[in-house]
């Protein structure tokens, strides 16, 4: 019996086939056509080359339709903030995007072209990267502590000492100089009043929780503020905060020690973390599974173990496309 051996295709064919696949997905000419047609016949890895390109084409199509979704939200975002009435430009060039982000996905460039994340730090005096938890000194000797993929603002004048959450989540260890010293989240404010507390953005608000001393939090200019003591959380949103609760701060704050602590989570909010951490894109296309609830402590060093371990016990499905997406379904 005759072996057939199977033709794999080098980096720069596979390379070539996906620019291949992007011209016939954009109403090609009749010499595009006919010169694709030779390009195929010139060497049989063309024809592997192109079949796994077309694989991971059809893999990445909806979660790249999601990117470019948000991406065309971020670049909205931006326009309004520039004062351009632009909104029916940004919405034609959703479509765009997502033969953008499927590409850009495909050709392993990671996070790409992230709108929201290049917004955010165009205004941030710290950053910190993907997976890279940072601490910065600011002017007034406090110390921040930047989780993964945050970013901050900074502004000490006017009398007050304000710093803005653009990104992620800080750590704030609080020098006292007589000022007051406030964080701004989303229209919400948490005042220090002597204290070490943790501000982190969330998708419609933010959450404060304190480690130690005490910090009032408002959820917008108008609303009543609450005060925080150690050991207690209170989330708010869209100008209204939710009653505050006691935690456990210690394992709620482990992240600056590079741990992950979850009791009943769901996997979207695990996931949510997780993409922190990991320097390309993770996509969870399964709503039922994104509920699912999760307990446990995990490095936040290995989001790629972390998934394969709860693989194991929720049973779903991953796909890793070119090494920097991931695809949960």
């Amino acid at each position: 019996m005759k072996t057939i051996e199977r033709i794999l295709p080098t980096p720069a064919q596979e390379q070539q086939a996906l620019a291949w696949l992007s011209l016939l997905h954009d109403q090609p000419s009749s010499g595009d056509q006919a010169m694709f047609s030779q390009w195929l016949k010139a060497d049989p890895a063309h024809a592997e080359a192109y079949a796994q390109a077309q694989v991971v084409w059809e893999m990445t199509q909806v979660p790249a339709r999601t990117l470019a979704d948000e991406e065309a939200l971020a670049l909205q975002g931006y326009l309004n903030a520039m004062n351009r009435s632009r909104r029916a430009s940004v919405r034609r060039l959703s479509g765009a995007l997502a033969m953008a982000a499927c590409l850009l996905l495909m050709i392993s460039l990671g996070s790409g072209w992230q709108p929201s994340r290049w917004i955010d730090d165009l205004g941030a005096d710290y950053v910190s990267a993907p997976g890279e938890i940072r601490t910065v000194i600011l002017a007034d000797q406090s110390q921040v502590t930047l989780d993964a993929d945050s970013a901050i603002a900074v502004d000490f004048s006017g009398g007050e000492r304000h710093v803005q959450v653009r990104r992620g989540a800080g750590f704030f260890s609080v020098t006292h100089t007589g000022e007051p010293f406030v964080v701004d989240a989303e229209k919400g404010q948490a005042r220090v009043l002597g204290t070490q507390f943790e501000v982190r953005l969330q998708p419609h608000g933010a959450q404060v929780t304190v480690l130690s001393g005490r910090v009032g939090v408002t959820a917008d200019k108008n609303a009543e503020q609450q005060i925080l003591a150690a050991g207690q959380q209170v989330a708010y949103g869209e100008g209204t905060a939710q009653p505050l609760h006691l935690v456990d701060s210690e394992a709620q704050l482990a992240w600056r020690q590079g741990w992950l602590n979850y009791y009943k989570a769901t996997l979207a909010d695990v996931v949510e973390d997780l993409r922190r951490y990991y320097p390309g894109r993770i996509v969870l296309l399964n709503d039922e599974l994104a509920q699912r609830r999760v307990s446990g402590s995990f490095p936040s060093k290995h989001p790629q173990a972390v998934l394969s371990s709860l693989q194991g016990v929720l049973g779903f499905e991953q796909h890793q496309v070119l090494g920097h997406l991931i695809i949960l379904r």
